[in-house]
């Protein structure tokens, strides 16, 4: 009996095992014990998720393991861990790092330059990277951080002597001073990238993190201005502001935008609210352009934004040495501007096929520059990394992207504040408050993108799918771990965890 009973725990073990729904863990360096971001785990290299920037991932399975199936984890510079899916246990998968000796290394007979690879490269561009009609399931991730550098209005005349520079102070401090916001898409696309209208997306699932009190934008700073403004003056007044920011086209004072200029730095700030409109308003269309412009900045396809391979001849290549991975040593070259280039990097390149395999960058300047009339705009960040691997068609396709942005914007011009009356005789001008706008903010947008599968389909499965958008972001007021639960995404980091709406 006792046997009988023994018999029948392990059972129940080993059913249990078998039955696992989730693979996780932390992946560490085993000499620092330091985590090791966009490590790759894959699932019988056919499936696979990436650890976030703390190191960690949660991997859903769809069938039950069996003791065929493996798991491979994989990083740059470190050796690739195999093992059987059914002995994965650990909380913590410790990679070892690679190292080598350059002489010892043998990766291809012809001793090439930098530049002669560089060249090879972009000969056998089209050849390595899969374009043609492939389904794709992807999770997207956008993580918003804005900051109000300055928000300070210095009185110059107020002839309501309740409306002093400390109410004013009181009502700026009012405005909120920083906002973050995360958006996350789960979603299968359609795609070839070499036709027009190649792009479709089914949205499965998407959320959108934020504290709506604690929202900043055009519209959010120009509609909380405008009510505590209305909340000090008199009941039956109503007022105009006369900066070049705020107001719309009616109360706005037709002076201030006479010529060509003055129109040009008005269309600035009605286009961001217009961003900010369709961002919320045609989710699937805003969010569509968002990945494929992520994924077209790309070195693989036609007039990429990172144009270090298009235009090589403004760029220095230099082989700084071998690294290790995908289990491959690989050329790692590094490119700096010769002149008026933009960006720094590295590549890795594949000495057998000569793809690149994992690109890193980052600028090295100022991209883009506007500053007319009191407005300026600047964007000054422009970073990131894509890793490519291999399909079942033996082509490279993306697998992972992350880009970070940052832009500043700003104002800082006169500004006045008019009360006026309709029930009074004679001049409607009850009383003026005027000064000088000085606004400030920094938004840094950083977008992830992870591929977990890729497979080849056909033309009339691609005309077959119709998009349209059924989906719309489940608003989250602060994070819940059970809406992304049995799906495979990129797991959230401490700071999105620990984000809550203030009530």
């Amino acid at each position: 009996m006792k046997h009988y009973y023994l018999t029948l725990i392990i059972s129940f073990f080993i059913v249990q095992l078998n039955a696992q729904t989730e693979l996780s863990a932390t992946v560490i360096d085993s000499t620092s014990q330091q985590t090791i971001p966009f490590a790759s785990i894959t699932l019988n290299k056919s499936f696979g998720v990436i650890s976030n920037n703390e190191g960690y991932f949660i991997m859903h399975l769809r069938n039950t393991l069996t003791k065929n199936d493996s798991i491979e984890i994989s990083c740059l510079g470190y050796e690739t861990k195999n093992m059987p899916a059914l002995n994965f246990k650990d909380s913590i998968i410790q990679l070892q790092p690679k190292t080598f000796e350059l002489n010892e290394v043998v990766v291809t007979k012809e001793q090439l330059t930098a530049d002669e690879i560089i060249e090879k490269v972009k000969e056998r561009l089209a050849s390595n990277y899969d374009t043609d009609y492939v389904k794709s399931t992807l999770f997207f991730r956008e993580s918003n951080f804005t900051n109000v550098d300055t928000k300070k209005i210095d009185l110059k005349k107020s002839t309501i002597p309740e409306f002093n520079q400390g109410l004013i102070d009181s009502i700026l401090m009012a405005l909120p001073s920083k906002s973050d916001q995360y958006t996350e898409i789960l979603t299968t696309k359609y795609s070839n990238h070499k036709i027009d209208d190649g792009y479709k997306l089914e949205v499965l699932k998407a959320s959108e993190l934020y504290d709506k009190k604690n929202e900043i934008t055009f519209e959010s700073f120009e509609e909380r201005l405008t009510n505590i403004i209305k909340n000090n003056v008199k009941p039956d007044s109503y007022y105009k502001i006369k900066s070049g920011l705020f107001g719309t086209k009616e109360e706005m004072d037709s002076t201030l935008f006479e010529d060509n200029e003055a129109k040009e730095a008005k269309a600035l700030i009605e286009e961001e609210k217009k961003k900010e409109q369709n961002r919320k308003n045609n989710f699937l269309k805003w969010r569509k352009n968002q990945i494929r412009n992520l994924e077209n900045a790309s070195i693989i396809y036609e007039d990429p934004s990172l144009n270090f391979l298009e235009k090589s001849k403004k760029y220095r290549f230099t082989l700084e040495d071998f690294a290790f991975l995908n289990n491959n040593y690989v050329y790692k070259i590094s490119f700096t501007p010769k002149g008026s280039a933009d960006y720094k990097g590295t590549l890795y390149i594949n000495p057998q096929d000569y793809a690149i395999e994992r690109l890193d960058f980052e600028n090295v300047k100022t991209i883009k520059s506007f500053k007319l009339l009191g407005l300026m705009f600047q964007s000054h960040i422009h970073k990131g990394s894509f890793i490519y691997n291999k399909n079942s068609e033996n082509k490279y396709v993306l697998s992972y992207a992350e880009q970070t942005i940052g832009n500043r914007f700003g104002v800082k011009r006169p500004l006045k504040i008019i009360e006026k009356n309709k029930n009074v005789k004679g001049r409607r001008k009850q009383n003026e408050v005027s000064g000088e706008l000085n606004f400030q903010m920094t938004v840094i947008q950083k977008n992830e993108l992870v591929v977990f599968e890729n497979n080849v389909i056909s033309k009339t499965e691609f005309d077959g799918f119709k998009e349209a958008a059924k989906v719309t972001p489940t608003y989250l007021p602060s994070y819940d771990p059970e809406f992304w639960k049995g799906y495979n995404v990129i797991e959230p980091n401490k700071a999105i965890k620990e984000f809550k709406s203030i009530e």
